[in-house]
């Protein structure tokens, strides 16, 4: 994803949440041609209550009507400028005068965000992000705003190799020691944290066949056992988060804190975005607002109050993609709420959802596409992967498959009989059978969103055995 602030009547005290508690903030991207002003924009905020606030660059008029106002600011340093950033350190001194040190502290800049969801750039920009990062880092210690502004970059779900079970959770194997390594390292060394953007409507969007509604709008629900570990998980939320948490422990980067800088749901979709939406778009951010106010970090990370921002302050008319992308906004550009949901502790008060999805198991399933083979008609069946379908799909599946679904999957951990091939199919195709075979191979048990199908035929790769019954 990716994709605004001041007037002196305001009043200069912001409502802040309990200190025991996390925090909320909001992206105030500007991808449109229809948003109030600047000034405008900053007396809406402090209306909410919202105590932080992110941007996607250093926009002059944003950064002077933010100033004086008490909102905790981060600025971004563009993908486009990382080049720049890493190969001449003048330019980077000369970059964070002019939008840092021209501002800070009547703005009070928190944060730079160097670069958006790098790793997956299409210009390619992975290798410029840590020397970047540095030379930023070298400014600000000449500036002496190094103890005050905190420097990382915000990461997407998909440097992840594994996040099912979150317990299980791994970055790429390809990225660590290029990328992830020394930006944890250099993390540690300046006391930052890791910025990270969550979107668990993705997930539900392309798994609503085994994903519930309800766990992913965190509303009421069984909850979740990782299989890993035997945490029981109730919000698709948390287990993403402690993906990551888990992803940094198996670096031994423990320590390392994290920032959701992006999370959020479309309140308008295409007719494909399933689960786009104002109800369910209210029920996640306003469930997700009492989850973070109320206190208490993840069932990994018990003590981790997360700050979170939420994803975005006003539908962006003019932003490319699908309906969604153009659908995240809190607000209408005429600053009338797109739904009603508090920011506050105190709004929480009064704050009920209402609206209830009828899904309340761990998981739902949908009859398959190809009407499926059904044991009680064909005697011995196997579900596997389908190699057309996708490597997002195939993943998606086999994360589920191995984390709620509850499959066996310690045969295709490295070192076990069925680990070879090492490959998505062949790992997919296993998972995806041992949930077909330990449901009972019925009507539904082989979809996976349409990343599986069944056959009459045992399955063959390398020496591994495909069970038929458990």
């Amino acid at each position: 994803m990716e994709p605004y602030f001041l007037s002196s009547f305001l009043v200069l005290v912001c409502i802040f949440t309990s200190a025991d508690a996390g925090s909320i903030g909001v992206n105030y991207g500007r991808i449109a041609n229809n948003l109030p002003a600047a000034a405008k924009v900053v007396q809406l905020v402090k209306s909410q209550g919202l105590e932080r606030i992110k941007v996607y660059d250093t926009d002059p008029i944003v950064l002077k009507a933010l100033s004086g106002c008490g909102i905790k600011v981060t600025v971004d340093l563009p993908n486009e400028l990382l080049y720049s950033a890493a190969k001449n350190p003048y330019f980077a001194r000369t970059w964070v005068q002019k939008n840092v040190v021209a501002y800070h502290p009547s703005t009070q800049i928190e944060a730079i965000a160097v670069g958006n969801e790098v790793f997956v750039d299409p210009h390619n920009t992975t290798k410029f992000l840590i020397p970047a990062m540095r030379n930023i880092h070298q400014a600000l210690v000449k500036f002496n705003l190094h103890s005050s502004i905190k420097i990382s970059s915000p990461v997407a779900l998909s440097a992840l190799q594994s996040s099912y079970p979150s317990s299980a959770g791994s970055f790429r194997p390809e990225l660590i020691e290029p990328v992830f390594k020394p930006m944890l390292d250099f993390l540690r060394q300046t006391g930052s944290y890791l910025m990270v953007n969550a979107y668990p409507f993705f997930a539900y969007e392309s798994n609503s066949d085994v994903i519930s509604l309800d766990y992913a709008l965190l509303r009421e629900n069984p909850g979740v056992v990782d299989s890993g570990n035997g945490l029981r998980y109730f919000s698709l939320f948390d287990a993403q988060i402690d993906a990551v948490f888990a992803a940094l422990s198996a670096l031994k980067y423990d320590d390392i804190k994290i920032v959701v800088t992006e999370t959020g749901w479309p309140s308008k979709g295409d007719e494909n975005e399933i689960g786009s939406g104002v109800e369910n778009a209210a029920a996640y951010n306003g469930n997700l607002v009492r989850r973070i106010l109320t206190g208490g970090g993840t069932p990994l990370r018990p003590q981790a109050d997360l700050t979170v921002y939420l994803f975005a302050l006003f539908n962006e008319n003019e932003k490319d993609g699908p309906t969604s992308e153009r659908n995240y906004g809190l607000f209408y550009p005429d600053e009338q709420k797109v739904y009603d949901i508090p920011f506050t502790v105190e709004g929480l008060k009064s704050y009920k959802d209402s609206n209830r999805s009828s899904d309340t198991g761990s998981h739902q399933v949908a009859a398959p596409v190809n009407g499926g083979v059904s044991k009680s008609t064909t005697g011995k069946t196997w579900c596997v992967a389908n190699p057309d379908a996708g490597k997002q799909k195939l993943q998606a599946g086999l994360d589920f498959a191995c984390g709620e679904g509850g499959a066996d999957c310690r045969p295709i951990q490295p070192g076990a009989t069925c680990y070879d091939p090492n490959t998505l199919v062949a790992h997919s195709s296993f998972a995806f059978n041992s949930y077909y075979q330990k449901q009972g191979r019925g009507m539904g048990d082989c979809y996976f969103g349409g990343a599986a199908y069944v056959v009459t035929q045992e399955p063959k790769f390398g020496q591994c055995e495909f069970p038929t019954g458990y």
